[in-house]
């Protein structure tokens, strides 16, 4: 198997270069992109395991790349590690709502952003192995390779996050799921999203559902579950 090859979107040579030496060190493969254009054209053109992709950029900057990657049905699987200058937490928000995976704010140390892209593309290859295929309840099948959402053979358009959501849900059907669980599973990251985000989105994805959303139960003083039952004792 070669190794990893990366899209490194960053129109500042300097760092562009730095990262790319050590990228080199730590065994992956890189190209260099110096605009989002000309990564939404290398995309096109050949497979890459992860893409880097700074925020700011000449052109389309890193939000609109990241959403026309997510909204490709063949490029949207790819992890995105979102680098920029831009600490702010509704930055941080804004990525983590268009998909990336993670959200690298500069200056930051070359040896940790290597282990964070060990550390997703080591999750992706095993969860690509564990994955089951299709969830299905309550007139719901959700395939988790294709990502898609069909009620009653009726296709739903779901955001990333709420269709991660969804298969949280269905993945742990009938149990109850702390607000922290969900962001941990979801978001996969516990520092910068306040748990009440999962609450709105929640809202979102039993509106998308209709009638099926009213599955999704609240547990009061804890979180969510999923559950075809319509009994409970502690939902509201």
């Amino acid at each position: 198997m070669s190794d990893p090859l990366l899209l490194v979107v960053e129109d500042d040579q300097n760092l562009a270069k730095l990262l790319g030496y050590n990228l080199e060190r730590a065994g992956y493969r890189h190209q260099l992109s110096p605009t989002g254009e000309d990564a939404l054209e290398q995309l096109a053109k050949r497979r890459f395991d992860l893409v880097l992709l700074d925020l700011m950029l000449p052109g389309i900057d890193g939000f609109d790349v990241c959403r026309k990657i997510r909204q490709n049905q063949l490029l949207r699987d790819i992890p995105i590690i979102m680098l920029t200058a831009k600490g702010e937490e509704i930055d941080k928000v804004l990525g983590f709502e268009l998909g990336i995976d993670d959200y690298v704010v500069k200056p930051f140390s070359p040896r940790e952003l290597t282990l964070r892209i060990r550390a997703i593309l080591k999750r992706d290859r095993r969860q690509s192995a564990q994955h089951q295929e299709v969830l299905s309840a309550a007139g719901l099948d959700v395939d988790i390779v294709r990502h898609e959402v069909k009620l009653d053979g009726k296709e739903i358009v779901l955001t990333l996050m709420e269709f991660k959501l969804l298969v949280a849900l269905l993945k742990r059907k009938g149990q109850a799921q702390s607000r922290d669980m969900l962001l941990s599973d979801v978001w996969e990251v516990d520092r910068f999203i306040n748990t009440r985000t999962i609450d709105t989105h929640i809202t979102r994805l039993r509106e998308k559902l209709g009638v099926t959303g009213s599955m999704i139960k609240t547990v009061r003083g804890l979180g969510y579950k999923f559950e075809e039952a319509t009994e409970s004792s502690n939902e509201c």
